[in-house]
């Protein structure tokens, strides 16, 4: 898959921030989001919703179904006193018009779009013609939402996340992408463990070294080694969304790298289990790791809600 990033275009404010990658964001900007979302999350659990964008629209443009990101985008949404709509289908989206008179217009309505599109270019494209904030919500090449999300989970149970390490097992995939970038932002030594091709492709693997100079990365086809020494063991489905036809090949091919008691004993008892979900249990997580006293899950799900309201508020001026 060719990797592609967007560079900004010279007619856009220098106020608004699109959030398309990780790598959009500075280190320094992703403590900021953290900030705002401990603070949130802290009033939250008091029982205070804190109603920093009143008045404020958020579209969320989507192709691919949704739970947590639908649930948790609109949810925080009017927990900061904004209003959200959900725009499906039925919009036309790529269909009726192009993406630039359908960006150009849907941007003078709203405060922010998010968007979850089959293709990466589609959100690029989106950001390009928008006169508001786009934040990506899943493209097949990243899912920084998520990410930021799962970084902010561990920060939560090890602390300060520098030299940390997060040892992912499986597919090279969207979440696998925005994890290394996140990691490299954070401080954090990032292991993969998958095989030979269902690796990062060579561009995106120039991408890093280029936008993301700081990561530590391992790549290894043995997932006991990755495993060891590992703060959290993260792994997502072995077949995405598109990708059905490929099930039955993946299956055998991701086999040696289920997550199950054998594995995780291979790393430290009190490394964490993550995985983004939805999970395909029996396939890439056994019923025991994943319902076991080392997952997190349940919490990362629960932290989209509170991380993606600290992106709203800092992208759309509430918090600085």
């Amino acid at each position: 898959m060719k990797t592609e990033y967007r560079e900004r275009r010279k007619s856009e404010p220098l106020s608004m921030r699109h959030l398309l990658t990780v790598a959009d964001l500075k280190s320094a900007e992703i403590d900021r989001i953290f900030a705002i979302t401990e603070d949130l999350k802290t009033k939250f659990e008091d029982g205070l919703r804190e109603a920093l964008l009143p008045g404020r629209v958020m579209a969320l443009l989507f192709e691919k179904p949704s739970l947590r990101t639908r649930v948790s985008f609109e949810a925080g949404m009017i927990n900061l006193g904004g209003s959200s709509l959900f725009l499906g289908g039925d919009v036309g989206f790529g269909a009726r018009e192009s993406v630039a008179d359908f960006g150009r217009v849907l941007s003078e309505y709203v405060d922010v779009i998010v968007v979850r599109a089959y293709r990466h270019q589609t959100a690029v494209d989106l950001a390009g013609y928008s006169s508001c904030s786009v934040i990506n919500g899943l493209t097949d090449l990243a899912h920084p939402c998520q990410a930021l999300a799962d970084l902010y989970t561990l920060k939560e149970h090890v602390g300060p996340l520098q030299g940390s390490k997060l040892a992912y097992v499986g597919d090279g995939n969207n979440v696998a992408r925005s994890l290394a970038e996140g990691c490299g932002k954070t401080g954090i030594e990032f292991v993969m463990a998958t095989p030979e091709g269902y690796r990062f492709d060579d561009s995106f693997v120039e991408f890093l070294k280029k936008e993301v100079p700081a990561l530590k990365m391992t790549v290894t086809s043995d997932p006991a080694e990755a495993v060891r020494g590992a703060a959290a063991v993260y792994t997502d489905v072995w077949t995405s969304m598109g990708q059905e036809d490929e099930s039955k090949k993946r299956r055998k091919v991701f086999a040696p790298y289920q997550i199950n008691a054998k594995l995780m004993a291979e790393a430290p008892g009190d490394a964490l289990f993550m995985h983004c979900l939805p999970a395909h249990r029996g396939e890439e997580v056994t019923d025991e790791v994943i319902d076991g006293p080392q997952s997190v899950v349940v919490q990362q799900a629960a932290n989209r809600l509170h991380v993606q309201k600290g992106i709203l508020a800092w992208i759309l001026g509430a918090q600085g």
